[in-house]
């Protein structure tokens, strides 16, 4: 299936749209809408303009909470505790780690908890914001929304895709972002292999009846078909972590049982230092660039044959900038079907959708 361009900034402008009219408030739409289109520019489309259709089924639901108030709920002078109560995850994400960035700077380094978020999207973009204002910092999130993923040596599914994401500042360079599910794939690629109508790579998926698939249809079945993690032992094993220190060590919602939820609900815990406040800046710097050039020495031979995380995402950044954000005809016509679902008319979507 052909997916056709569209200019980031109309993209934009349509995302910011939808959600106004669908209530939200000018700058609550203009952060959904800015990290939204980040992930689909640096090629993530699986937590891009992709997810509009859940979003909006689970604002009629009532699981996810336009214009919510991030609350703060534990003040423990190092760490701070916030409850989302369901709010907008890219709102929620954003303002927590805003007051993590203030309380790290002012003392070296700062744990935040952010519990009972809506989904948070691309976890990476929480990194990015905290390197940008010179932080270092880890990233640790469960998913509850129905168990997904099997645990190493099982088939049922148990735990949800438990994001992990770290990242680096680098003066006068893009940061070092490493950002993955626990899973194989993420829920939201194997979405994206659907509606590009593409076979699934091995070892990804299996069905209900736990057999190897390459099939993304089969994830969506009934019963549903089950991720597995990356890694092997080693994937699992960090997704369990994000489950215990993501939601349970803050308070916040697990996925304990079979349950499912039309909304994806996220806990995340974050740690953020500090280099300059605590007088490792110099040292931290010139010895990530030493390890970073030896890692990559091999390029001298071979250029472009060992990338750092993060860079092929700056790469499709500039290019998409320059030609667009390729969209599928299924992703776009969902989108136009959930809003008309919500009863929103007149959209530049769905006027998008026709000109396609």
């Amino acid at each position: 299936m052909v997916a056709l361009p569209v200019e980031p900034e109309l993209l934009r402008r349509a995302v910011v749209e939808l959600f106004e009219v669908a209530g939200a408030t000018a700058e609550n739409a203009r952060l959904i809408a800015g990290h939204l289109i980040e992930a689909n520019l640096r090629g993530h489309d699986s937590h891009g303009v992709g997810v509009v259709p859940l979003y909006l089924k689970s604002i009629s639901a009532g699981g996810m909470v336009l214009n919510q108030t991030l609350k703060p709920v534990v003040d423990s002078g190092g760490m701070v505790i916030f409850d989302a109560g369901r709010g907008v995850g890219q709102v929620m994400g954003h303002r927590a780690m805003e007051a993590g960035i203030e309380l790290a700077q002012a003392q070296g380094s700062a744990i935040v908890g952010l519990r009972n978020s809506h989904h948070l999207g691309r976890i990476g973009h929480w990194a990015e914001q905290c390197a940008a204002a010179g932080l270092v910092s880890i990233h640790f999130v469960n998913v509850v929304a129905g168990p997904i993923v099997a645990p190493f040596g099982g088939t049922k599914a148990r735990l949800g895709t438990n994001p992990f994401a770290a990242g680096f500042p680098r003066a006068g360079a893009e940061p070092v972002v490493v950002d993955f599910a626990t899973s194989r794939l993420a829920m939201g690629k194997i979405r994206v292999y659907r509606n590009q109508g593409k076979k699934l790579p091995d070892n990804a998926l299996l069905t209900a009846d736990g057999l190897p698939t390459n099939n993304p249809d089969d994830l969506f079945a009934e019963p549903p078909g089950v991720l597995v993690p990356f890694g092997e032992h080693k994937g699992w094993g960090l997704a369990l972590a994000c489950e215990l220190l993501g939601a349970a060590l803050l308070g916040g919602e697990t996925q304990h049982d079979g349950a499912s939820d039309p909304a994806v609900i996220n806990s995340m815990l974050s740690i953020l230092v500090s280099p300059e406040r605590i007088g490792t800046l110099d040292v931290f710097g010139s010895e990530m660039a030493q390890v970073l050039a030896w890692v990559q020495s091999e390029n001298a031979e071979k250029p472009g044959q060992v990338l750092l995380p993060g860079q092929p995402e700056q790469a499709v950044r500039r290019q998409r900038m320059d030609e667009g954000i390729p969209i599928d005809p299924t992703t776009l016509g969902q989108i136009v079907e959930a809003a008309s679902e919500s009863g929103l008319k007149g959209l530049i979507f769905q006027n998008l959708a026709r000109e396609l």
